[in-house]
């Protein structure tokens, strides 16, 4: 999420989105009045390949943060860690899990899960992956001095030990019913422990890069231009030996220059393609655009509990003056739909069919309705004060978000105040407090990297690194903790039910719509399934001449 310039145009755009948001307001009391959504059909899989490609050109619309996967915490980040860099588990295209780096993993007590470690594993060294660097690479998460963003996925870890050659354990203070889906993310990669000692602090960033064992091999890191990997000859999944020869990511931070590139087919490829772009990308002929499961909810993150949105009634006042479903007509194109959820329903998928139905339909509505909202204002005595809402030029959605929840704000007789950063600045805002200072309100498209919704929820208990806003609802933190250690899958999900449901009425995050994830190819490449898995999974290695 970076760099500088807020885009005319896209500041054009989103002024235009503010302006029928504002006038739809002045009919107070209605149903979201915004244009319904589009249908778009969701595809599982792009057909397979049939030749080579001497190279593969992709497009990002930032700058990594890092490629140390303790750092990896963003959606460049892990697209490009993904295709070099491997994890004890895989995530596949549906969410679910299956082995990776690990062969097999077990639960034979409630507190431990072992691992099989993958033998005759070559790093990009040369190297053979053993259980010692297993061993080295998930303690970092754990390491103070590291401070991984990931922390909270080994919150109940006690140890992590090489328990035979090949084997590593992990042991737990009590059982956590998502530790293990979670290795099959970034918390889950490998390293060689002889690069951490060699890079040290270098270690993942454009001086010193990393050591892995995935399909392609880190050759070139040219800051704020473009990342340089090479196939990797000796990588041990010959189903996923890659395809291209050399994969080039390039970082257009421009989203209309990011367009233009991959229609005239300067770029063969891009995730997350703006969607006021899709018709006319669609219209090209150069390609076409896949849209595929997401785990990501486009939210509105509270990050000043001292502000007025630190009281819950005020900020259902807000979401009830933003038109949600002209939100998703002005700022998604209408490839979205309006939520009132902090999960998608994507990670719902293992509850059973009645769980699942309620986690949505159970839910309290918050209906456009600017006349209610406003009284809410003044009964809380509110009105007049200032909120801070931090953006950022990465995209047309972006500019619509804060514009339009700007208008409503004021529309209800709060003040309110856009501050632009720039997107590297932005990035900086989910890791660092001083960052987040003056600020009240950040537009979010939150992914979760496993098919279960307590990833969500555990982030939001008091006191965890991605509680942005320091939410504290001591009945939200006691049934999540006893969700956590619930290993039987049904319950489990019926607690969550719960939590979903405090959310929903506390709004410590604001839920404004779920879009799909979205994949352009040219019409020159094939091969990739558009899903959010291509976080985790060496997606590149699937593209290939049509």
């Amino acid at each position: 999420m970076k760099r500088n310039i807020f885009n005319t145009k896209a500041l054009k755009l989103a002024v235009s989105a503010a302006a029928v948001l504002t006038l739809a307001a002045c009919g107070g009391a209605s149903p979201d009045a915004g244009a319904a959504a589009l249908t778009y059909e969701l595809t599982k899989n792009t057909p397979a390949p049939t030749g080579e490609l001497d190279k593969l050109t992709w497009s990002l619309y930032a700058e990594p943060y890092s490629l140390d996967y303790a750092y990896a915490f963003d959606f460049p980040d892990n697209q490009v860690l993904a295709n070099t860099c491997e994890s004890l588990l895989r995530l596949n295209s549906d969410m679910s899990v299956s082995p990776g780096l690990a062969t097999k993993f077990e639960n034979p007590t409630p507190n431990s899960w072992v691992y099989t470690i993958r033998e005759n594993v070559k790093f990009h060294d040369g190297t053979t992956l053993n259980a010692d660097d297993v061993v080295a690479s998930l303690n970092r998460h754990l390491d103070p001095a590291i401070g991984s963003f990931w922390y909270s996925a080994f919150a109940n870890v006690t140890s992590i030990e090489k328990t035979s050659a090949n084997q590593v354990t992990i042991t737990t203070s009590k059982p956590d019913a998502i530790l293990n889906e979670s290795l099959a993310g970034a918390p889950g990669v490998i390293d060689s422990a002889a690069t951490f000692q060699k890079y040290g602090a270098d270690y993942g960033n454009a001086a010193g890069g990393v050591n892995c064992t995935g399909p392609f091999e880190l050759k070139k890191w040219q800051s704020g231009e473009r990342l340089s990997f090479e196939r990797f000859a000796d990588y041990w999944d010959k189903d996923l030996a890659p395809k291209a020869k050399e994969l080039e990511f390039v970082i257009m931070t421009d989203p209309v220059a990011r367009v233009n590139a991959l229609k005239s087919g300067e770029i063969d490829g891009g995730w997350m393609v703006p969607s006021n772009a899709i018709g006319e990308l669609n219209a090209s002929g150069a390609g076409k655009v896949f849209f595929g499961t997401n785990s990501a909810v486009q939210s509105l993150i509270v990050t000043n509990p001292e502000g007025p949105l630190g009281n819950p009634e005020v900020r259902k006042a807000l979401l009830m003056s933003i038109d949600r479903t002209g939100l998703v007509a002005a700022a998604e194109a209408g490839y979205a739909k309006r939520t009132n959820a902090l999960t998608a329903e994507s990670v719902w998928g293992a509850a059973d069919k009645a769980t699942q139905q309620a986690a949505f339909a159970e839910l309290t509505d918050y209906p456009y309705d600017i006349e209610a909202a406003a009284k809410i204002i003044e009964e809380q005595g509110v009105a007049g004060q200032e909120i801070t809402i931090t953006t950022a030029p990465m995209g047309n959605n972006f500019a619509v978000v804060a514009q339009a929840t700007a208008a409503a704000a004021e529309s209800i007789g709060l003040k309110a105040t856009i501050n632009t950063v720039t997107p590297n600045a932005y990035t900086a805002l989910f890791s660092d407090p001083e960052a987040r200072k003056g600020t009240d309100l950040v537009y979010t498209n939150w992914y979760l990297s496993i098919g279960d919704p307590q990833e969500m929820f555990s982030i939001l208990r008091a006191g965890d690194f991605s509680n942005y806003g320091n939410f504290a609802d001591p009945a939200f933190d006691k049934v999540v903790n006893e969700a956590l250690g619930t290993i039987d899958t049904n319950k489990r999900f019926a607690k969550s039910l719960e939590a979903q449901k405090i959310l929903n009425a506390q709004l410590p995050w604001l839920p404004l719509y779920e879009v799909p994830t979205i994949l352009w190819m040219n019409d020159k490449i094939t091969g990739a399934s558009p899903s959010v898995n291509h976080l985790y999974y060496p997606w590149a290695a699937q593209i290939g001449a049509k």
